[in-house]
């Protein structure tokens, strides 16, 4: 279910989604689940337990994909949840459960993530309408063209009643695998920061500039860049990454004159990824200074850091021991709609191990007995949710 023969990609409100929403929706209604699709794109589905008190648990995750994507990310954790509807058929719990799953998560049509989940949050923002994608359509034009009115975006958002959400995911990284583990309880979502830095120099002729009269921007640059790797390593759960360098004027027989480096830091605790950021602004301010260079400094994020429920993750956890596995806690270094979620809702996230720590790529991948455990993680969770509600 693709825009593009060959590869995976559905970008928000594609045709490529509509295929995905009739497939899901006849898995929903074969649950005797009451199904529609909310004015952000939301294909949405509940079952109403016999003997529900009105209390219902909300599970998802996102069915847009990045381009040329897997087949994992986000829709496995749609499909999962559908497992658990059945696991809950079958227990006869008294607990209803309502399955969303979201139609933008990646932010890859109109350049924001999360439209589904914001409007489900009641966090979605009016003035995104007037986002346009590559083609000009307006984003209130795209939810037209499908089907929908734009102005009842405000009725997406969730109703009373939700105990909880559970977004079940792949990891989207190595560190399951390198622990020979199927699953793992998700602790918190990584803050984020995003900076870029501009090392400013002076170009000149390779041949005749002195190595000691010289202000090379990319020297600098390297040099800095070398503590970030330090920096990150030195300080246990942090990661911190420059990924774009753009060199001026880019020659091989010219002194670099002007560099601009990216920065990424991320760490579940917030004062930990503040610390580090501050300590990296000092470092680079140090080489500038002394190499007699300029410094420039552009902050394009400063996202703090979400942390699940912790009863709800507890009960993941107690779930994961009783069906015999070994515990893993760890938070989650990507984004998730479970952010956008636990804003609203208390919130928890089971991760399943991802085989070569791949995804955003086609060799994305998941092994059918991580598959199993969730759903037996799943069984005794659900268990232990409705014997607390009853």
């Amino acid at each position: 279910m693709t825009e593009e023969p060959g590869r995976i990609t559905r970008r928000f409100l594609s045709p490529a989604v509509r295929e995905v929403h009739d497939y899901l929706r006849a898995r929903m209604k074969a649950l005797g689940m009451q199904v529609h699709v909310d004015a952000a794109g939301n294909l949405r589905g509940l079952w109403q337990s016999q003997d529900s008190s009105g209390k219902r648990l909300v599970m998802g995750s996102h069915i847009d994909t990045v381009p040329d994507a897997g087949a994992f990310d986000g829709v496995l954790g749609v499909v999962i949840a559908l497992e658990w509807v059945e696991i809950a058929r079958e227990l006869k719990l008294p607990l209803s459960i309502e399955i969303i799953a979201f139609s933008e998560e990646e932010g890859v049509r109109f350049g924001t993530p999360f439209i589904g989940s914001r409007a489900v949050a009641g966090r979605f923002d009016e003035d995104l309408l007037e986002a346009k994608d590559a083609d000009g359509v307006t984003l209130e034009a795209a939810i037209r063209t499908f089907g929908l009115d734009p102005g009842q975006i405000g009725e997406a958002e969730l109703a009373e009643g939700a105990v909880g959400f559970v977004e079940v995911h792949i990891e989207q990284g190595p560190v399951l695998e390198s622990e020979w583990l199927s699953v793992a309880a998700v602790t918190a979502i990584v803050g984020q920061t995003r900076l870029t830095f501009e090392f400013i120099g002076h170009a000149n002729h390779a041949g005749t500039t002195p190595m000691r009269l010289r202000r090379d921007a990319l020297s600098a640059a390297a040099e800095w860049i070398a503590k970030v790797e330090a920096g990150a390593c030195a300080t246990d759960g942090l990661v911190a990454t420059v990924g774009k360098i753009v060199v001026e004027p880019n020659a091989g027989n010219v002194v670099p004159g002007s560099v601009k480096v990216s920065l990424d830091v991320r760490h579940a605790i917030d004062s930990t990824r503040k610390e580090a950021v501050g300590k990296l602004i000092e470092n680079a301010e140090s080489i500038a200074a002394r190499r007699e260079l300029k410094l420039k400094r552009t902050r394009q994020l400063d996202q703090p850091a979400v942390p699940m429920d912790e009863r709800l993750t507890s009960f993941l956890a107690d779930a994961i021991e009783a069906v015999g596995l070994p515990l893993k806690r760890m938070p989650s270094g990507a984004g998730h709609d479970a952010m956008v979620m636990a804003a609203r809702v208390p919130t928890a996230m089971l991760f399943l191990r991802s085989p070569g720590g791949l995804s955003h790529h086609p060799d994305e991948a998941v092994l059918e007995e991580d598959v199993e455990a969730s759903l037996e993680v799943g069984r005794k969770f659900l268990e232990r949710l409705a014997a607390e509600i009853r």
